[in-house]
């Protein structure tokens, strides 16, 4: 681990167990340990919001899991950088970043892939009724198989709500499935663009009822909380199912859970909840037509090493002078105290 005090990082303590080993083999650290200008280490302490004092001493903190609120960057003198080891960003208070001098920046197109697959796998899964056809070889139930004939992929329509890097490689990864053209809705996303990938943009009233899909891709904000409610899933086929591998708090937990229990729907697969961590039996696993994981459906050495190499990059990127990928306030590059405090703090040579 660099000692150098020129450029400090630190990462959130999830990233670490109670030994203080890393719980994941891949980090992408070997980015800061190849730039001998960068010491990092980890808080001594994991807080579900990052305290003032973790970060007073620290140019960027790479974070997992932890909120990132207006207290913590209420003392930032010398913080330059927070930036997520993903792509959302619903636990950091971009605004008071900003207000405070301090850069956002996400790990955007690292998560692409990973997610993508782990898209088609679950619908997949959910078509072919895999948890049901594993139970019943576990419990003996050989005989029962004829009642859970599952479907193909081939002639059904993918519906992805946000058309961003991973709803685009999910798409190419369906390809050679011989779906129908894909369906998307994002306001933020022209004709043009969807047309060049072979997808038709349409409102979302249409896109939840005409897909056999309908997968969630779209970040967490004021404007997509709630986006996918009651209304919406009733306008679902009954043959049809839902994806979140996003943000729980886009889509309505209640009018989901109920339209799962009475069979409006198909099925479904959620990754994410309104109320994260789930530490208890939650509602959902009550259901067998709904497979759950634990926001981590998409995690794997590939991926974290994917996100780790991204985020580590954008800080040396900073402690160089350069601005790294994934910003989400540019604004901040203008301010004088953060250019003021950027300059003491970047490495020549």
């Amino acid at each position: 681990m660099s000692q150098s005090p020129t450029f400090r990082v630190k990462l959130t303590g999830d990233f670490y167990d109670e030994a203080g080993h890393p719980k994941f083999p891949q980090m992408g650290l070997d980015v800061l340990d190849d730039a001998s200008h960068i010491g990092y280490e980890s808080f001594a302490e994991h807080h579900a919001e990052i305290g003032t004092d973790q970060v007073a001493d620290a140019q960027g903190v790479i974070v997992l899991s932890p909120q990132v609120t207006a207290q913590t960057v209420s003392q930032a003198d010398e913080l330059l950088a927070v930036g997520r080891f993903g792509v959302g960003y619903d636990t950091v208070d971009v605004e008071a970043c900003t207000e405070a001098n301090v850069v956002t920046f996400i790990t955007a197109g690292a998560v692409d892939r990973s997610v993508a697959e782990a898209t088609v796998g679950w619908m997949i899964a959910l078509t072919h009724h895999v948890r049901a056809k594993d139970l019943l070889v576990r419990q003996g139930l050989w005989t029962d198989r004829s009642q859970y004939m599952g479907c193909e992929l081939r002639h059904r329509t993918f519906g992805a709500v946000g058309l961003g890097g991973i709803a685009r490689a999910a798409i190419g990864l369906l390809d050679s499935f011989t779906m129908n053209p894909p369906l998307a809705f994002d306001p933020y996303v022209c004709r043009d663009v969807a047309k060049s990938i072979g997808t038709t943009l349409v409102p979302l009233d249409d896109l939840m009822a005409q897909a056999d899909f309908v997968s969630v891709h779209c970040p967490l904000t004021d404007a997509t909380h709630g986006l996918i409610g009651a209304a919406q899933i009733a306008r679902m086929k009954p043959t049809a199912y839902l994806l979140n591998t996003a943000r729980g708090g886009i889509v309505d937990e209640d009018a989901l859970y109920d339209a799962l229990k009475h069979n409006r729907i198909a099925g479904a697969a959620i990754d994410c909840f309104v109320d994260e961590p789930v530490t208890s039996n939650h509602r959902f696993s009550d259901l067998d037509n709904v497979l759950l994981a634990p926001h981590a459906i998409a995690w794997t050495n590939e991926m974290f090493g994917d996100i780790g190499r991204a985020v580590c990059g954008g800080m040396v990127d900073l402690s160089l002078g350069r601005q790294p990928r994934g910003v989400l306030n540019p604004q901040v590059f203008d301010k004088p105290k953060f250019i003021d405090k950027w300059r003491r703090h970047q490495h020549e040579g």
